[in-house]
């Protein structure tokens, strides 16, 4: 009954565009734009119902408080008294990149055949370092089953920011696999975001074979041409690993490694001679969904701006043309999200488990996205102006959207959040 389920992060009514990331480029690029949550929200449920049409299990993870109050009186201050950068950090809807939410190992990785979860602490960047209370809530009510361990998050000492950071191969979702832990030391002027030690930590916790569990380094040069995540230059799924040749550190002995733990591994390497390492991070072909479908076969879905990018498009068209494992491409809008630098894959969280050990509430269809969107459309701001994010009547409809959605899907424990 195990089946892959993507959680896609609900973008949240406070989507604004304040740069808070050093490191991602099309954060800070667009810093002072406005913003429009509607449109960001429901180029999200778009996304989702294109998954549900191919048809692949789907879920949601919630938006949360913003601003978030608990955290600014922590600082001794409250949001009306705030500067405006703490009011960004206490504003920011970055929760919406599910991606980054948690690290998630499935049953049968684990020695105690349960499925493992650890939110990742994000401690990196203050204005998501408050984040991992509310997941960790969100994910201790969605999987509350007995077939789940939900950890507290790693110490922060060590920064972790979880799925973005992990891949896993197996021949099938439901078997055994390869888990495949990716950190990094340096990248230039930007910082690395998740630490060795973090990792480590994490594959403990969740009771993985360390005979098949690999820790591989991030390349500088990545790093530096703003790869902030691993899932910004490779992605992974069934045996295909699909990455950048540029995306880690010793890429040979990586492959090595990996061939020797699963010798049917497909190992799918884009040149840097045919997609530049610079064309690649600005399309984010790499942070694209890579998806097994019901048929068997294999298809990537992938923003828009792969579409407008030639060399990427061109690479694309061969792998589907040719005998690849990659037969379909969908491309889904969600330029909302890649403007403040997250792809389809940042939008989303894999879990491997079986849907009837789930909290219904988590899980959607169309029906039920089609209500989330009548909230969204009546309820989430249509612009947030980067000058207006301290305006007390913005900060009351964002409260109110929230509180209408999380109504709506009957979670009320968080509605007091």
């Amino acid at each position: 009954m195990l089946t892959e389920i993507n959680f896609d992060g609900i973008i949240g009514p406070s989507h604004n565009y304040a740069g808070l990331s050093p490191g991602n480029l099309a954060a800070t690029r667009n810093r002072g734009a406005t913003s429009h949550p509607r449109e960001a929200a429901l180029q999200g449920i778009a996304k989702m119902r294109a998954n549900l049409a191919l048809g692949l299990a789907q879920g949601i993870l919630l938006p949360h408080a913003r601003p978030d109050h608990r955290w600014l009186a922590a600082l001794s201050t409250h949001y009306a008294e705030a500067d405006a950068h703490l009011q960004a950090q206490a504003l920011s809807a970055s929760a919406m990149w599910a991606a980054n939410a948690a690290t998630v190992s499935p049953a049968p990785d684990t020695s105690d055949g349960r499925c493992h979860l650890t939110p990742a602490n994000l401690v990196t960047m203050p204005h998501r370092s408050h984040e991992w209370p509310e997941t960790f809530a969100q994910l201790s009510l969605a999987f509350a089953h007995p077939a789940f361990v939900v950890h507290p998050p790693v110490p922060p000492t060590f920064g972790d920011e979880g799925a973005a950071n992990h891949m896993r191969l197996a021949a099938d979702h439901g078997a055994p696999g390869v888990e495949i832990f990716v950190y990094g030391v340096a990248g230039g002027p930007f910082p690395a975001r998740q630490h060795p030690e973090a990792s480590r930590a994490v594959a403990r916790s969740h009771r993985l074979d360390p005979r098949h569990t690999l820790f591989v380094q991030q390349s500088e040069e990545a790093i530096a041409a703003g790869a902030f995540h691993n899932d910004v230059v490779a992605v992974a799924n069934g045996r295909v690993l699909l990455a950048h040749e540029q995306a880690f550190a010793d890429r040979h002995r990586f492959y090595a490694d990996l061939r020797a733990v699963m010798p049917e591994v497909e190992i799918l390497e884009v040149p840097a001679a045919e997609v530049s390492l610079a064309d690649a991070i600005a399309s984010y072909l790499f942070n694209a969904q890579l998806v097994t479908l019901p048929s068997g076969e294999m298809a990537l879905v992938v923003p828009t701006e792969t579409r407008a990018t030639p060399s990427v498009w061109r690479w694309l068209e061969t792998q589907v043309q040719g005998n690849g494992p990659i037969r379909r491409i969908e491309v889904v809008d969600v330029r909302q999200s890649m403007s403040n630098g997250g792809g389809p894959a940042c939008l989303r969280l894999r879990v491997v488990a079986d849907p009837a050990t789930i909290d219904r509430r988590f899980l959607v269809d169309d029906a039920k996205l089609d209500r989330i969107a009548a909230v969204i459309e009546s309820t989430w701001p249509e612009a947030i102006p980067f000058d207006g994010i301290g305006d007390p009547a913005l900060v009351v409809r964002i409260e109110a959207a929230r509180h209408a959605l999380l109504d709506l899907l009957g979670i009320v424990e968080f509605i007091d959040s």
